[in-house]
């Protein structure tokens, strides 16, 4: 499972991912443009590319001097260079413009929504059980603090569990009750983005196949 059950959280999670693929295509885009564009200005020759005189380029002004003797100059250095070894350094920098802001948002990006998934999917499989509910109400009773006490103010406002509290959780806990164990377990659930009530009692019933 790559996306969660719950609308809200899936549509943050898509619109992440979506976010990161702009990202993405975008700075592959540029890498190309630039190393292409590095190739024309790198290109011999005293007619060619931007330091030609005929290039509008070369007729703007830069502090009282054309840019196309700078560009001149600046070709003049590259043509000393081996075509073989400036390619490669073009290829470099161009991989290097792609790797950078790309990489940056991946390590942020890319940990968290595997660690989700990996979360997501043992919940899943926890739920199938009984003895995996009564894990996944311990694993909310563990949270932080102010996270049990508004899971308890929320399981208070249920008709189930009126009466909710921190420690009237943790004592049903202790005491088995079905019924504070299977509202901790969804709320564990619904905390990941998944579906609650997927344990045992609310597994579907496989039909014979036909």
């Amino acid at each position: 499972m790559w996306y969660a059950q719950n609308p809200g959280r899936r549509t943050r999670q898509l619109a992440g991912d979506a976010a990161v693929l702009l990202w993405t295509a975008g700075w592959t885009a540029a890498a190309v443009v630039a190393y292409r564009m590095a190739l024309l200005l790198t290109r011999p020759g005293p007619d060619s590319g931007v330091a030609s005189s005929g290039s509008p380029a070369a007729r703007l002004p830069l502090v009282g001097d054309d840019v196309g003797a700078a560009l001149r100059s600046v070709v003049g250095v590259v043509d000393d260079i081996d075509p073989v070894t400036m390619r490669a350094g073009l290829v470099v920098s161009a991989v290097a413009l792609f790797l950078v802001p790309v990489g940056l948002v991946l390590a942020r990006w890319l940990p968290r929504r595997l660690r989700w998934v990996r979360q997501a999917a043992a919940a899943r499989d926890l739920a199938e059980s009984d003895d995996g509910r009564e894990l996944l109400a311990l694993r909310s009773l563990l949270r932080p603090l102010d996270e049990v006490a508004a899971t308890a103010t929320a399981l208070a406002r249920t008709p189930g569990l009126p009466d909710a509290t921190p420690g009237s959780l943790a004592e049903g806990w202790r005491s088995a009750d079905p019924r504070v164990i299977e509202a901790l377990a969804d709320a564990e659930l619904e905390r990941l983005g998944l579906a609650p009530g997927l344990g045992p009692a609310w597994l579907p019933v496989a039909e014979p196949a036909t």
